[in-house]
């Protein structure tokens, strides 16, 4: 077994060739979806700790997905919270007209955003129709380390805990959580996003 640790090219040279079994990832595109059942609150604490405090780690989100539901008073107040901690925003169509009146330095979000771990106080910023639509934006450009839903309506959240492919899923918990140390295992040696029998960091 190999445990890699290193930098993105590192990681993926060394996955890319060898024969033996390689526990490592070379990505941390990490996302919190804000449901359309949400404590409003909750979700802005939750998504300025995943973001701010170290955002060049790996288990700091990279994305925020917010319902169209709830869009018009939630990303007002998540992006005001965000913005006054040094983040620079970058936003989809829908989020720029929604911050419009409130924010006027909300970047355009292109679609190389959706995939990228800019490991620095940047955030991009995506409205969905569903969380559906949530779901599988985060199969798609995520990395399989890390994602949490803010919701509370039970049902979404072991929706979004049973469908997303990370290593650790979370409900209303902050990205920040997947860590060794914080699951008291001590010293860590590497987070496992493969298919192995256990997810997450490894001790």
């Amino acid at each position: 077994m190999i445990i890699p640790r290193g930098s993105n090219a590192f990681v993926q040279y060394v996955q890319a060739n060898t024969r033996i079994p390689v526990l490592g990832h070379a990505d941390g595109i990490c996302h919190l979806y804000v449901d359309k059942a949400v404590d409003i609150e909750q979700a802005k604490a939750i998504a300025v700790d995943a973001k701010v405090g170290y955002p060049s780690a790996c288990n700091a989100i990279e994305t925020l997905l917010v319902h169209q539901e709830i869009a018009d008073q939630a990303l007002p107040v998540l992006a005001k919270s965000l913005q006054a901690e040094g983040v620079e925003l970058r936003g989809d169509a829908q989020t720029q007209q929604i911050l419009a009146g409130t924010l006027t330095d909300i970047k355009p979000a292109t679609a190389e955003d959706w995939s990228t771990e800019y490991s620095d106080l940047i955030l991009a910023i995506r409205v969905v129709a569903s969380l559906e639509a949530a779901i599988a934006h985060i199969n798609t450009y995520g990395s399989r380390h890390t994602d949490a839903i803010a919701t509370t309506d039970q049902a979404a959240a072991d929706t979004f805990m049973a469908q997303v492919d990370a290593a650790g899923v979370y409900h209303n918990c902050s990205t920040r959580f997947a860590d060794g140390f914080r699951y008291g295992f001590g010293a860590e040696v590497g987070i496992s996003t493969q298919k192995c029998p256990h997810g997450g960091p490894w001790a």
